[in-house]
C-alpha cells in the first residue's frame, strides 16, 4: 500500500506545507521536536483536520478538503499506537487485544494467536496493565491496534516514554512486525537510532516542511541531509549476513563494502542484518595502515565531500557495493589531498558499532 499526504496547515510558530509518499514498509517521520510529524500522523488518523490537504491510501481517498471528502477515523482503517499504551486498565491483557478485535469486520483481522507469538506476549495474556512493565504494555498496545485489522499502523514515537532497557526490548518485535505482517507503517521519531534499525523510508522534516525524503541508507548516508539529521547522528545503514561466531568472541559479516567484525551478535550464521555505521567513528587513510588495532579497513573511493561551516567535513565513500560517510576535519582533507575519485582506506574499531546499531530483519540468507 501507498499512502500519499500533501498537507497545509497552520501552526504555533509555523505552517505546515509539505507532500511525501510512503511506499510500502515502514515510512519514518524523523525531525526535532516541534517539527509538525504528530500532527501529520493526526491528520492521517482523521484526529485532525487541516485547513487544505488530500490523503489516498492506494486508490481510498481518506481526505480531500477540496472535494469536501473527510472520513471520520473509524472509516479510515487505521491503527494507532501512542506514546502511552492507554490501555484500559480494568481489563486483563486478553481482553485489551479482543477489544481491538471488536473493530475488525466479521470473519476479517489478524489471528490472534499468530500477532500474541510475532509480540511475544503469551506468558502476559491473564494480567491486567498495573502489573506490565512500559515495554510489555506498548507491545500489547500494538498488539491491539494490529488486531482491529487497519490497511496500514500509525506509531507516534512508541518508545519515547521507555528508558533504554526497555527499548532494547520492544525494537526486536518491531522489526519482526515490519518484516513479517507486511502491515504498512508510518513511524513517527526523533530517535535517528530507531528510525536507522526500523526504516525502509525515510522522510526528514523540519518546522513543517520535509527537507528529505526516499530510502533510508540513501538519506542517512547523503551529506545534503546531515545537517537535519544531526552532525552526530550521520552516517551509513548497510546490510550484512552473519558468516560466523568466531572463537574469540567476535562475529564475522560479509557485507557489500567487504568483510566486518563485530563483538558477539546474537544471530543464526546466515541471518540478514542491518548495521549504523556512523560518521564520526571512520576514519580514512590514503594507504593501507599497518600495525594499528582496528580490525576493519574498508577499500573505498571518495564519491564527494561537503564542507562545514565550522572545521569539519563529511566525506562519502563507495565501498564495493556500498555507501559509507566519514566525517573528518577540514585540515585531514587538506592534508590527505582527497578529491572524488580518489582511492582511500575506511577504518572503523570492531567496539564502535554500539548494539542499538544492529538490527535483525528476521531473515536468513540463502
Amino acid at each position: 500500500m501507498t499512502l500519499s499526504v500533501s498537507l497545509n496547515h497552520r501552526l504555533p510558530g509555523f505552517t505546515l506545507d509539505l507532500s511525501f509518499e510512503a511506499p510500502p514498509g515502514l515510512t519514518a517521520l524523523f525531525g526535532r521536536s516541534g517539527a509538525g510529524k504528530t500532527t501529520v500522523v493526526n491528520a492521517v488518523a482523521g484526529l485532525v483536520t487541516p485547513e487544505r490537504g488530500r490523503i489516498v491510501a492506494d486508490d481510498g481517498v481518506l481526505l480531500d478538503t477540496a472535494a469536501g471528502v473527510n472520513l471520520p477515523p473509524h472509516r479510515r482503517r487505521v491503527g494507532y499506537v501512542f506514546q502511552d499504551a492507554r490501555l484500559f486498565p480494568h481489563l486483563t491483557v486478553r481482553q485489551n487485544l479482543l477489544y481491538g478485535r471488536f473493530f475488525a469486520p466479521k470473519g476479517a483481522g489478524a489471528d490472534l494467536a499468530r500477532i500474541v507469538d510475532l509480540l511475544g506476549i503469551a506468558a502476559l495474556l491473564g494480567r491486567r496493565p498495573g502489573a506490565l512493565s512500559g515495554g510489555e504494555r506498548q507491545r500489547v498496545a500494538i498488539g491491539r491496534a494490529i488486531l482491529s485489522n487497519p490497511r496500514m499502523l500509525l506509531l507516534d514515537e512508541p518508545l519515547a516514554a521507555l528508558d533504554e532497557a526497555r527499548k532494547a526490548e520492544i525494537l526486536p518485535y518491531l522489526e519482526r512486525l515490519r518484516d513479517e505482517l507486511g502491515l504498512p507503517m508510518l513511524y513517527v521519531s526523533h530517535a535517528m537510532s530507531e528510525v536507522a534499525r526500523l526504516a525502509t523510508t525515510v522522510v526528514l522534516m523540519e518546522a513543517g516542511r520535509v527537507t528529505a525524503a526516499g530510502p533510508t541508507a540513501a538519506i542517512l548516508s547523503d551529506p545534503a541531509a546531515a545537517t537535519g539529521l544531526g552532525l552526530r547522528e550521520a552516517g551509513a545503514v548497510l546490510d550484512a549476513r552473519v558468516a560466523a561466531q568466531e572463537a574469540d568472541g567476535l562475529t564475522r559479516l560479509e557485507t557489500g563494502a567487504g568483510p566486518l567484525w563485530l563483538p558477539q551478535i546474537d544471530a543464526r550464521d546466515g541471518a540478514l542484518l542491518r548495521l549504523r555505521i556512523l560518521a564520526q567513528d571512520v576514519m580514512l587513510a590514503t594507504q593501507r595502515p599497518q600495525g594499528v588495532s582496528a580490525l576493519n579497513i574498508l577499500p573505498a573511493t571518495v564519491r564527494d565531500i561537503r564542507i562545514g561551516d565550522g572545521p569539519g567535513a563529511l566525506v562519502r565513500l563507495t565501498a564495493g557495493e556500498e555507501t559509507i560517510l566519514a566525517r573528518i576535519t577540514r585540515r585531514s582533507v587538506d592534508a590527505l589531498g582527497l578529491e572524488a575519485g580518489r582511492p582511500v582506506y575506511a577504518v572503523l574499531k570492531a567496539v564502535s558499532v554500539a548494539r542499538e546499531n544492529v538490527g535483525q530483519t528476521g531473515q536468513i540468507a540463502r
